[in-house]
């Protein structure tokens, strides 16, 4: 009996504790599993970054190519792919397209575009690998930095240029119907070296940098689409980020952006390109593009007024 009451006496010293001990450990899970929910929300930027290889990209790379300051990156979230699909309304291959002064105007973005660049340095060899081996082409470069040596000399940057699938025959199809034209607000030193690889054909017409964009109320390194052309009836532009475009949003196709990431990504040859082609058949694209993406709402959204935009 004395040993009963002992091992009853344990089990009411035992049994509050292990309540306790599981409360803790059921405690620690929950917390796990919010952290796992906001990386999925991407509320958590700089793990998910990581695993998506986006937060390789150095801050050196970041400033040199986009210029945007951290509240422009913070406050664009990509529209969802399905708000790009054309559906079944483009034109076939054997439609024919407008020549000549009629041909469509389609300005395009660099990088997170066309393209992504790292600084070398800080690309893990491991990354690399991987991507090239999933599929994406790539090469290195050396661009003239905006900051200068100990002699005063320019600074050398040596970058990993990751092309998005699909991107010659992407620009060589456009070509067909529409004028390009290159317009980033990277820097010079940076995007015309880069350019000159993607583009060997010399299919754009213009290339503008960094110095053609301008700054507004509400956002910096905007691009202006009248400095292009006067008559915005047959213009687009297609970039990952949708604040370039906040004067001109019925002229604007938001871009899902590209990582090295991304090794299947169709969005060049899958989703732009037949609505590029149905774009080139409108007299004037701004209605189907607003019916589309209704962009004028979504920089409402974002707070920028519609008094802001032409």
């Amino acid at each position: 009996m004395a040993e009963l009451a002992q091992a009853a006496a344990a089990t009411e010293v035992y049994s509050p504790r292990t309540v306790q001990v599981w409360r803790t450990l059921w405690s620690w899970l929950s917390f796990f599993f919010q952290i796992i929910a906001q990386i999925l929300r991407g509320t958590t930027p700089s793990l998910a970054r990581v695993l998506s290889f986006v937060g390789l990209r150095h801050s050196l790379l970041h400033n040199a190519s986009t210029g945007s300051s951290s509240t422009t990156t913070a406050a664009f979230k990509p529209l969802p792919v399905v708000e790009l699909s054309t559906e079944e309304d483009g034109p076939g291959s054997d439609v024919d397209l407008p020549s000549g002064p009629d041909k469509l105007t389609v300005v395009l973005d660099l990088d997170e575009t066309l393209v992504c660049a790292y600084e070398t340095s800080s690309l893990p060899v491991v990354i690399r690998n991987q991507a090239i081996e999933a599929g994406l082409k790539c090469f290195e470069l050396e661009c003239i930095s905006a900051e200068k040596e100990g002699e005063g000399k320019p600074k050398v940057n040596h970058v990993t240029v990751f092309e998005r699938p699909g991107l010659h025959d992407f620009l060589q199809q456009i070509n067909e119907f529409a004028d390009l034209v290159l317009f980033t607000a990277g820097l010079e030193g940076y995007a015309r070296p880069l350019v000159d690889r993607i583009d060997v054909e010399n299919r754009f017409i213009l290339r503008l940098y960094r110095p053609a964009t301008i700054t507004t109320e509400y956002r910096e390194h905007v691009k202006d689409l009248s400095c292009i052309s006067k008559d915005l009836c047959r213009t687009v532009i297609v970039d990952n980020n949708p604040f370039s475009f906040v004067l001109q949003p019925l002229n604007g196709i938001p871009c899902i952006p590209f990582s090295a990431g991304q090794p299947y990504d169709e969005q060049l040859i899958g989703v732009l390109l037949p609505l590029l082609k149905h774009l080139s058949l409108q007299n004037d694209v701004r209605p189907v593009l607003h019916e589309k993406f209704h962009m004028p709402e979504w920089f409402q959204k974002h707070g920028i007024p519609a008094s802001h935009w032409t």
